[in-house]
């Protein structure tokens, strides 16, 4: 069957200081949150569970199907075919501003084929499942009888109980005393890896220590999915001065960039990755937010499951 109740966490649930202001300017304003009790699993999804549930239910991911040609109006029917995208590092130091220098469409790309066509996840079975798109995560969820973390149950619980405003999950040192609390990027990103952490990509789950709660890899390996809509800390409701219960991030309305030419809705993925580094994308920390676009599945996302008591 699906990831097991016996290896979820029980959270009491409790008040917490969500976001930061001192990093990003989509973490701010800072702001108290009160989430109710919850169960959530110790890791996230692995190959193997995530493999269990296509073997019994048959599922199709997202990045295994062609896409729509009407939801991409004058697109190139090539770039309908089945693909999802896969980080490629760069021959030497890039412009930072520019992401499609590190990142590719590929075809054939998808959670059995993380890194094209050609790979494969033999041997991988517990490192986190990859190439799921919001959706496939939601009908794991529901095949489990769980659902996906709002994006205030997951902070609560990446704190791992902590009550101060430390940087990290762990306190306020990246690599405390020389040691590796989680799998994130060493070196300038997007090309030098020195795997100084023992890792290149996705780390077998638990290879880090668990944070205060007994949870692994809640920082750094794979960003995971939340239930929220994205939108900014201050698009919030109620009023600085209130703790907020239990708060659902965001509508489907205003989830979209009115930047893009083509608005595609976006929900919030926590936690950084195994590409988050120093010198760019300084994400690995609970209060750390991204907004990803519904319909898009990466080399470096997953996801793990609740279910509120």
């Amino acid at each position: 069957m699906c990831g097991a109740i016996d290896n979820m966490v029980e959270l009491p649930g409790g008040v917490f200081r969500m976001g930061s202001d001192q990093h990003y300017p989509e973490e701010r304003p800072a702001h108290k949150v009160r989430v109710g009790p919850f169960r959530i699993d110790a890791t996230p999804v692995t190959n193997r569970e995530f493999s269990r549930f296509v073997e019994a239910t048959g599922y199709v991911t997202s990045a295994e199907r062609p896409a729509r040609a009407e939801d991409y109006p004058g697109a190139d029917p090539a770039l309908l075919a089945p693909a999802s995208v896969v980080f490629a590092k760069t021959p030497g130091p890039v412009d930072l501003r520019n992401h499609f220098q590190w990142w590719r469409y590929i075809a054939g790309a998808d959670w059995r084929h993380p890194l094209g066509p050609d790979s494969s996840i033999r041997d991988k079975g517990d490192h986190p499942v990859v190439h799921v798109a919001i959706e496939d995560a939601l009908a794991y969820a529901q095949w489990c009888g769980k659902d996906l973390p709002s994006e205030a149950e997951w902070e609560f619980a990446a704190r791992g109980g902590r009550e101060d405003d430390s940087e990290f999950a762990w306190g306020d040192e990246l690599v405390p005393e020389g040691r590796y609390m989680a799998n994130f990027w060493q070196g300038d990103f997007p090309w030098q890896n020195l795997g100084s952490d023992g890792h290149e990509g996705t780390s077998p789950v638990g290879s880090f220590p668990a944070n205060g709660y007994g949870l692994y890899d809640m920082i750094g390996n794979v960003w995971e999915w939340t239930t929220d809509w994205y939108q900014t800390h201050d698009q919030l409701p109620g009023k600085p001065c209130c703790t907020l219960e239990n708060p659902r991030g965001g509508t489907l309305e205003n989830s979209a960039d009115p930047r893009n030419a083509v608005a595609i809705p976006r929900r919030v993925m926590k936690g950084g990755s195994h590409l988050c580094a120093p010198n760019y994308c300084r994400r690995y920390r609970p209060a750390a937010r991204m907004a990803q676009p519904v319909d898009t599945s990466t080399c470096h996302v997953g996801f793990r499951c609740i279910i509120r008591v």
